[in-house]
């Protein structure tokens, strides 16, 4: 018995730490099949041996937590999960359930979509607030987020008393592709799969890089409704639509099980050619008088259940490996396999991550292994099949692209090449140094920076300010007016704010929004140039990492020598925010609600103008709560807080 009460223990250890990662951290470590497989298991366990249940297992809990970043929002009605089935017999147990309880129900069948849910509210036709599922019972309020989202509405197509409905947020697989490819220009670890891509994104304390990430919605349920009488699942979802809702994308009512596991089939066939994510169907009963008589256990509903399509895994030959050298330096493995169709596409290259990987799984050119798509996009090499040689595939011990010799730094998986002047790395750091987030040089993308460089055109960072136009309109496929473009653009680059450049140059662990701060806290590039690590961990959000990093990048001669020259083509090299004084420094304002006059991104720049700083949740370090109309939740925190509470009317007062 104690051998048992053991493994339950663990099995609830290990299912908490993945939850965590996956619902809270956005970095799931193992598979949701894996997942599943362990809660199926420890469910098991639990009904065998009653004795060691215990109330807090994760078997009876949702999955995610309330982030202390955002403001907590109380699910009036409860965001439950689903029960889940791996086999057609447990899909026809489930009917078997519900009709001990209800006679002859109808099932509409859904996909499920793979994404993050939430909770959309609405007063009178008008969007009032969004938040996460987070455990069920408190989620997070990311209103602001949710607003840029295109296919939410804001305003309804009928005022309609009150409605909240839940949703699922979504990345479509091109956004997420693109990303992707841009974390990997960039030499950033790239996203493991689409849902922890959405979420993510939709978790970000800027609105405005939620908006860049190309996220979707899906509706799928009204949660509570004032002023409207619905008596079925699908009339409800038919109703959504004519208000102007982003519905669940197909569903269809079925009057029997066999009808529902033929349109289970179907959408798992469709699954490899959708647009978005889904990792089941979702069977529900249609009558809402007879979901109340079925009512729902700790945990889930008892009139829906969600099958859970099994991972395609295929097998097939590793041919060779290819080394990548990305923005940073990091060598990237690449498995070049024999074609193998495998969810929808054909796959002949994989993801083979770092050179423990590849130990840790010994794998060797020319096994047979197993290959599947994490997260039905990124295919992966799961374990090897098979050998077809005697030794493990060692790491090139010199860079590919520049022959220098490469190194492995303390505490990182990955082996880097460090030679400022590698081509490989080049032509990266001159991709990103164009690139919209960067410098923002129109007309300068990948494929014709790639041209310039194998034209001779660009050899560095500062040619760009120093190209010939004459020759670039002579090339072919370019004419007069595109290289006089590319040279306005090139020109208003130079006028860009000095956070933008820090971004643009590529210091590692430095972001667009730390290059932001350096850029406001220091003024000038001097300043920064000079600064010491000291210095620099005075910035509120920097760590010890991320000051040496900038204080490393700025110690080579290489640097001081571009920023010299770049200095001589004419590039600005001082903060463009505005500062009329300091009335506001060590101050930090946070804005909630709808403001008479200003939007809150003009009364940010305000505060930014007198040196002071925004947020986006109430904390005991917030100075002032400039509060509008409908403020929520955040003033209700304020006032426990003690925190000053501020009118438009006293702010602009403030700033006479």
């Amino acid at each position: 018995m104690k051998n048992i009460e053991k493994i339950i223990e663990v099995l609830r250890a290990q299912l908490r730490y993945h939850s965590d990662r996956y619902y809270n951290d956005d970095a799931p470590e193992i598979e949701d099949y894996e997942y599943d497989m362990m809660m199926r298991e420890l469910k098991k366990l639990e009904e065998e041996y009653p004795q060691f249940d215990a109330p807090d297992s994760p078997t009876k809990k949702v999955g995610g937590k309330a982030d202390n970043s955002f403001d907590s929002v109380v699910h009036t009605v409860r965001m439950e999960s689903l029960q889940d089935a791996f086999s057609k017999d447990e899909i026809r147990d489930f009917e078997n359930r519900v009709t001990e309880i209800v006679k002859a129900p109808n099932f509409v069948v859904e996909p499920k979509i793979d994404g993050l849910s939430v909770s959309l509210e609405y007063r009178n036709g008008v969007f009032v607030r969004g938040s996460t599922r987070g455990d069920g019972n408190i989620g997070e309020d990311v209103s602001g987020n949710l607003r840029v989202i295109h296919n939410i509405p804001l305003k309804l197509n009928e005022p309609i008393p009150f409605i909240e409905v839940r949703g699922e947020v979504y990345m479509p697989k091109k956004s997420f592709g693109k990303i992707v490819d841009r974390q990997q220009i960039n030499g950033e670890k790239p996203f493991k799969n689409p849902r922890n891509a959405a979420a993510g994104s939709l978790r970000q304390k800027d609105s405005s890089v939620t908006a860049t990430r190309g996220l979707d919605i899906f509706i799928f349920n009204i949660q509570q409704i004032e002023g409207k009488e619905l008596t079925s699942h699908k009339e409800s979802l038919d109703y959504l639509k004519t208000l102007g809702f982003n519905t669940v994308p197909f569903y269809k009512k079925v009057s029997n099980i066999e009808d529902a596991l033929t349109e289970i089939d179907r959408i798992g066939e469709e699954r490899g050619n959708l647009e978005f994510d889904i990792d089941g169907a979702v069977v529900k009963v249609d009558d809402f008088s007879q979901r109340e008589l079925l009512g729902s256990t700790s945990k889930f509903p008892k009139w829906a259940v969600a099958f859970k399509y099994p991972p395609e895994e295929k097998q097939t030959k590793l041919i060779d490996i290819e080394i990548a050298v990305g923005r940073t330096g990091v060598l990237t493995p690449t498995a070049i396999l024999e074609s193998v169709h495998l969810a929808g596409t054909t796959v002949s290259r994989a993801t083979l991550h770092n050179q423990d990987f590849i130990r840790e799984k010994g794998i060797q050119i020319g096994d047979i292994v197993t290959v599947r798509k994490a997260g039905d996009i990124i295919p992966e090499i799961l374990c090897v099949n098979e050998h077809n040689s005697d030794s493990v595939y060692e790491f090139p011990t010199h860079c590919p692209s520049c022959n220098e010799l490469v190194v492995k730094e303390n505490d990182e998986a990955a082996i880097r090449c460090i030679n400022p002047e590698c081509p490989a790395q080049l032509l990266r750091n001159l991709i990103h140094y164009c690139s919209r987030d960067a410098m923002d040089i129109e007309g300068l993308g990948p494929a014709i920076i790639e041209t310039f460089v194998d034209n001779g055109f660009i050899s560095n960072i500062a040619d760009i300010y120093n190209l010939d136009y004459d020759k670039i309109a002579s090339l072919d496929g370019f004419k007069e007016t595109s290289a006089n473009n590319i040279k306005t653009s090139v020109e208003k680059s130079k006028s860009n704010d000095l956070g933008k450049l820090i971004f643009a140059l590529g210091i590692r662990h430095i972001g667009a929004k730390a290059g932001k701060q350096l850029s406001d806290h220091f003024r000038t590039m001097a300043n920064i140039i000079n600064a010491s690590v000291e210095d620099i961990l005075k910035i509120e959000g920097f760590g010890q990492i991320m000051a040496e990093s900038v204080v490393e990048y700025f110690s080579k001669e290489s640097a001081k020598e571009l920023i010299d020259k770049i200095r001589n083509y004419g590039v600005n090299l001082c903060s463009t925010t505005e500062i009329n004084d300091d009335r506001f420094a060590g101050m930090t304002f946070v804005l909630t609600g709808t403001l008479p006059t200003l939007k809150r991104n003009e009364a940010s720049k305000i505060i930014e103008s007198f040196g002071g700083k925004t947020s986006s949740s109430v904390s005991k370090k917030t100075t002032f709560v400039l509060a509008g109309e409908e403020a929520g939740s955040k003033l209700d925190k304020a006032n426990s807080l003690g925190i000053t509470i501020i009118s438009e009317e006293e702010f602009m007062g403030m700033i006479k």
